[in-house]
């Protein structure tokens, strides 16, 4: 078991866990699992996340699943004639923090019965979610942190990636209650030197 087991989710697709997973395994010094990729092996968030950390210490550990299609799991893993089996899912053994990244949001099927929130609460990890503002974002937020609540999943805080809206940040938050990790600002080039920078912008 890792000594402490964070996984980065968003409120949908396209918000920014990959960035963010880079910045805290960067931040944290921690070891790095992405569970189940859908398409892109050949520049998957594993390798994309290797590239933009810096320390000497962090390990990455190999999916359980690499699935050819860039699509929802349970699509993707049907097109490559196979079921996802959570029993395979099983975190790595590590001595350090483990950052794990998610697909998608939390409603999406792994297979037909089984939804990453369902893993989320397999792993027994605490939750980073990320939130972008966009018209519409509000609700999307709202709507995970409820759902999280409602699966008793205990959530580490908030992070808002992109350029800000505080009409709907501070609502959000409000409504919530939700600690906020931080604000990462939206750089013109993602590189090791920015992760770097973006960590001194997270309270953890």
């Amino acid at each position: 078991m890792a000594k402490q087991s964070i996984f980065v989710t968003g409120i949908g697709t396209g918000i920014g866990k990959t960035i963010v997973s880079a910045v805290l395994v960067e931040k944290l010094k921690a070891d790095y699992w992405k569970p189940v990729q859908s398409g892109d092996l050949d520049n998957s968030d594993t390798l994309t996340v290797q590239n933009l950390v810096s320390n000497p210490i962090t390990k990455f550990h190999p999916e359980a699943y690499r699935l050819t299609q860039p699509f929802s799991p349970h699509k993707s893993a049907e097109l490559d004639g196979i079921t996802i089996d959570p029993g395979r899912i099983i975190a790595p053994i590590t001595d350090n923090a483990l950052i794990i990244e998610g697909a998608g949001g939390l409603m999406v099927p792994l297979n037909n019965q089984f939804l990453m929130i369902d893993l989320i609460k397999k792993l027994q990890a605490e939750v980073v979610l990320v939130s972008k503002n966009y018209l519409g974002s509000i609700n999307h937020t709202i709507l995970s942190i409820s759902a999280l609540k409602q699966y008793d999943i205990p959530v580490k805080g908030l992070i808002f990636n992109g350029p800000k809206e505080p009409y709907t940040e501070d609502f959000i938050l409000g409504y919530t209650g939700i600690k906020l990790l931080g604000h990462l600002p939206e750089y013109t080039a993602v590189d090791k030197l920015s992760i770097i920078d973006a960590g001194s912008f997270l309270a953890l």
